[in-house]
């Protein structure tokens, strides 16, 4: 197959690299923080690929070879782009909001996750939690780039250092420096240790109350659920609120003086929901946003509403009949 590739057969080299494109693409959104230039980055990898094919020397699988161009490819628009970061990250007044730019969702489906062991399958899951993504992106590009390859991917520092091609110490030293600042950020436990803590009743229990509250308009409910230092955030908007009374107090004001529905969802490895709001013009329930929930045991200890997510792209509807 790679012989017929590097022949200029393009049906061989689609079935040389469909095995990666899942696991590529989200190598490089935990890069980049974003959907979109994760699937740009990747679309970009593979033109790369196929004009230097030749230039592949067949001495081992063609896998590092791809991951060395997504992530060179990545350092370049990480050097050409603001961080993205969540509301949270930014205490008030910290950045103008013009020079802002927000992490977005991941839908699970496009992990790639079907080629890889079940460890490699629960590495992948807890590299694209949004915690642990919105801390990557207060390192530097190679520092990022480090940290992803080793403890997320598995690379060895050797296979590393040839992919960044520098050296083994520099990937050590690097590595060691993403460890303190990524840490720092991070809660105490990950989400997919927490959801494994946790039975499928528990989980299921904790989706069904927390759409019923939403939908009943119950907002003792909601903050029953909550953490007694909880934030909600909802990127684009910059606000965010912290504890029972500021949530409360937001919920009462502004969301839960319309009509919900919420449908299960699929992102960034963590419990999440598709919202609707009632639209009286459509007489019916449209996108509002999608929100991605992390659990401390079985209170919420964070909610993100990415008001701007494209529905489809998670595999949810664009409206809901009244």
């Amino acid at each position: 197959m790679l012989e017929a590739a590097r022949a200029g057969d393009s049906t061989a080299f689609q079935q040389l690299v469909d095995p990666f494109r899942g696991e590529l693409q989200a190598h490089c959104y935990r890069m980049l923080g974003s959907l979109h230039d994760a699937e740009d980055a990747m679309q970009e990898t593979l033109v790369r690929a196929w004009q230097g094919l030749g230039r592949f020397d067949d001495r081992g699988t063609i896998r590092p070879w791809l991951y060395k161009i997504a992530t060179n490819r990545c350092l370049t628009l990480i050097e050409r782009r603001s961080r993205r970061e969540l509301p949270t990250d930014l205490s008030p007044g910290a950045a103008p909001l013009a020079e802002t730019t927000w992490l977005e969702p991941y839908p699970d489906d496009r992990l790639g996750l079907s080629a890889l062991d079940p460890e490699a399958r629960y590495a992948a899951r807890e590299g694209v939690e949004l915690a642990f993504v919105a801390a990557l992106q207060h390192l530097s590009a190679g520092q990022r780039a480090v940290l992803v390859l080793r403890e997320v991917l598995g690379f060895s520092a050797r296979e590393v250092a040839g992919q960044l091609e520098t050296t083994v110490a520099s990937v050590n030293s690097a590595l060691q420096r993403a460890r303190k600042v990524v840490g720092d950020r991070l809660p105490g436990v990950t989400q997919q240790a927490n959801l494994r803590s946790l039975s499928e009743d528990s989980i299921r229990k904790i989706a069904d109350q927390y759409t019923i509250a939403w939908e009943i308009g119950d907002v003792d409910a909601i903050v029953a659920m909550l953490t007694e230092d909880a934030k909600y955030a909802m990127p684009p908007l910059p606000e965010w609120y912290e504890g029972h009374d500021a949530v409360r107090a937001f919920l009462l004001e502004k969301p839960l003086t319309r009509k919900w529905r919420f449908l299960p969802a699929r992102a960034n490895a963590q419990l999440a929901f598709g919202t609707y709001m009632w639209n009286e013009d459509k007489a019916g329930y449209l996108p509002a946003g999608i929100d991605i929930l992390r659990l401390e045991g079985t209170k919420i200890a964070e909610v993100v509403s990415f008001l701007t997510a494209d529905f489809p792209r998670f595999g949810l509807p664009t409206e809901i009949s009244g």
